[in-house]
């Protein structure tokens, strides 16, 4: 069985990792670096294929902002709401957007779309796009493939406990988001409350102004 899993990966794997990098892809990533460490892949395939499809997907991503952005904010309403947020980093951290997108959360897809509504060169994002997709690349795969490596300094049979090993694997990797989930939760919560705050002194305030002119009159 588990022959025929390796069989399988080495001849179907890299491409199911470029698609699967092409649309998203942190955690697949991962999981194929740690394979990779235990001879599934090689780790170099594994970062050049997670690189070809992190930067074609974000090409592609600018470019359909480029043609069709407006009208995917007239139809995708999630797309729209986050629109101001995206321009918003955009505003405050100019083209280096382009490098960190694809390491920032819930923004992965959108950030390339809006860049590709703004005036930002093709040829600049390009090269931005580059850089950044090989640096992710590296980074995530090798997170799997440390991970592997540094197993089988305290596990001898390695091959034994795989399962348990990818098991606990997905559990740190859904820490990881579950992190982001929590923080973005957070942060929405301090700015309701920030928020309602200022609603009350401005309530206040206006109360305070009615009260002092119908003393006055």
């Amino acid at each position: 069985m588990q022959q025929l899993l390796q069989e399988y990966l080495r001849d179907h794997g890299y491409w199911v990792l470029l698609i699967g990098t092409f649309l998203e892809g942190e955690t697949i990533l991962i999981f194929a670096g740690f394979l990779a460490s235990q001879g599934y892949f090689n780790i170099y395939g594994i970062i050049l294929s997670a690189f070809a499809g992190s930067f074609l997907g974000d090409q592609f991503y600018f470019y359909l902002g480029r043609v069709k952005g407006p009208a995917l904010l007239r139809f995708f309403t999630k797309l729209a709401r986050k629109f101001r947020k995206g321009l918003r980093l955009i505003e405050r951290y100019g083209a280096f957007v382009a490098f960190v997108s694809r390491y920032t959360y819930g923004f992965r897809i959108l950030l390339p779309i809006i860049l590709g509504m703004t005036n930002l060169s093709a040829r600049r994002f390009l090269v931005l796009n580059l850089l950044s997709a090989f640096s992710w690349a590296i980074v995530f795969s090798m997170l799997g493939y440390l991970f592997g490596k540094g197993a089988s300094l305290f596990v001898s049979d390695l091959e034994r406990y795989e399962p348990y090993l990818l098991l606990i694997l997905a559990a740190l990797t859904g820490c990881m988001w579950l992190s982001h989930f929590a923080a973005h939760h957070w942060r929405r919560r301090r700015a309701r409350a920030r928020l309602k705050r200022m609603r009350l002194y401005l309530a206040a305030q206006v109360g305070h102004k009615a009260s002092l002119h119908h003393k006055r009159s």
